[in-house]
């Protein structure tokens, strides 16, 4: 009751306003102390109903360390996720290159899964960005006049001389099957690749460095990243730059639907009429 009627004791006047004051602070003194006593006691019977010879308690109290507790939270506090203030499922703790704790189906919850999802997108990532250099250094050259080349979505059509289509995919069923079938090998087996005999004599001019990040003078003659299991930021400007990539390609295939034209002419339409040539009017130019 002091706490609630002490700033009201204070205003009864001067003749009993030091006298009624010192009996609130003393009625707030004796609460104060039973309960700090009362918090003290149940401490002592929580402590005494833990093992104390449980390791995984801090020796000094109960309960997690100040110290455990803030290195916890700044833990916390530096790992972005892709939703500010989303707490990351407990399979995603951040270790992974490019971990952002998205995974709105469940689909890592498997470990073995996970480590296969992995790289899959790693190869995806990487094949986007092959194939969006591909695609706008080629659309440039058709545009600029510069080459006569196919727009991008028609060049599967296109016709060569030195040999037929049914040539060139039978070429590449054999060459992408040979490759993938040695990447799947390394990926049930690390290491198993680069032994010697098992690549023609050239495994070491690859020389693998783990699942997914293959090395020697063929695959990483700038050597970078040669410690591979301490290259976090290159594996990570690697995988954020592989899923820019696959978004891009995305746009392209939307693009060549809507517009049957090229990244670069339609980058040349929009900027021929910024205000009035945009992704709006185009979807809504489409569908009437």
């Amino acid at each position: 009751m002091p706490s609630i009627f002490g700033p009201f004791l204070l205003l009864s006047g001067p003749q009993n306003r030091k006298t009624k004051m010192d009996i609130a602070l003393s009625r707030g003194s004796q609460i104060l102390a039973f309960n700090a006593s009362s918090s003290v006691s149940a401490k002592s019977s929580r402590r005494s109903s833990l093992d104390i010879t449980d390791t995984s308690w801090p020796a000094k109290g109960v309960g997690p360390s100040l110290s455990h507790l803030q290195t916890v939270v700044v833990q916390a506090e530096k790992r972005p996720t892709w939703l500010p203030g989303l707490e990351p499922p407990p399979y995603l703790d951040g270790t992974l290159a490019g971990d952002f704790g998205f995974d709105p189906l469940g689909l890592g919850e498997d470990p073995e899964s996970l480590k296969w999802y992995v790289q899959a997108e790693l190869v995806h990532s990487r094949f986007a960005m092959f194939g969006v250099a591909g695609i706008l250094v080629t659309d440039l050259l058709r545009v600029t006049g510069i080459s006569n080349l196919p727009v991008w979505y028609e060049a599967g059509a296109t016709k060569f001389d030195f040999a037929s289509t049914r040539t060139l995919l039978i070429v590449q069923l054999i060459l992408m099957g040979f490759v993938e079938t040695k990447r799947y090998m390394d990926f049930k087996n690390p290491g198993s690749q680069a032994k010697e005999g098992t690549f023609f004599g050239l495994e070491t001019a690859l020389e693998g460095l783990e699942p997914g990040y293959p090395g020697g003078p063929l695959l990483n003659p700038l050597g970078i990243a040669k410690d591979i299991t301490n290259a976090h930021d290159w594996k990570l400007k690697e995988i954020k730059n592989g899923r820019l990539a696959m978004v891009a390609m995305l746009g392209f295939f939307v693009q060549a639907c809507v517009t049957h034209a090229g990244p670069i002419d339609n980058l040349v339409e929009h900027l021929s009429d910024p205000w009035h040539k945009t992704i709006i009017q185009t979807l809504a130019g489409s569908g009437s």
